[in-house]
């Protein structure tokens, strides 16, 4: 028997269940806000002010798509276990990065940098490799250029960074 479906935004979501269909809208409305603040808080003047005022908008989001994916992965296990795993990864990466910042530890430009550009990659890659066959223009691409285009990009991104912004600058000619 085939799983019955709901389109929400043009995206067939394999339920229609109220209360899953609920907590996916929930879910997909935090990930927009959430991909928006995180690329503001990237592109942001580092520091206090909008790199950080952002950034804990990206980090209070991601908690709760986080919250909202425990139960979504439940109510369709075993055929969501790839996005908890994802979601772990990216609120894990978030979360030690943020305590990197509160607790300046040893290198804590760089460690920040790679933690909250790492969960930026793995909250892309659930959202790809969950919709990415949906999608106009993506739709032509296999499922494993979903997994790996995220990283593809952000990876040189993050490497970048930590070659060029001066906060990671400075701790590498310390450390010489």
């Amino acid at each position: 028997m085939p799983e019955e479906q709901t389109i929400i935004f043009g995206i067939p979501v394999p339920s229609s269940d109220p209360l899953f269909i609920t907590i996916v809208v929930i879910h997909i409305l935090l990930g927009i806000i959430c991909v928006i603040s995180g690329f503001i808080a990237m592109m942001s003047r580092k520091g206090r002010g909008n790199h950080s005022r952002w950034g804990k908008l990206y980090y209070a989001t991601l908690l709760l798509i986080f919250v909202t994916i425990i139960p979504l992965s439940v109510m369709r296990w075993p055929a969501n276990n790839h996005l908890l795993a994802l979601g772990i990864l990216s609120f894990g990466a978030a979360s030690y990065g943020r305590w990197i910042v509160r607790h300046h530890k040893h290198a804590w430009p760089r460690l920040h940098t790679i933690c909250m550009g790492c969960s930026y990659i793995f909250l892309l890659t659930a959202f790809y490799v969950d919709n990415g066959k949906h999608l106009p223009f993506w739709r032509q691409f296999p499922q494993l250029f979903f997994w790996i285009f995220p990283a593809a990009i952000g990876v040189p991104i993050i490497l970048y960074s930590l070659l060029r912004h001066p906060l990671n600058r400075i701790i590498r000619n310390k450390e010489v």
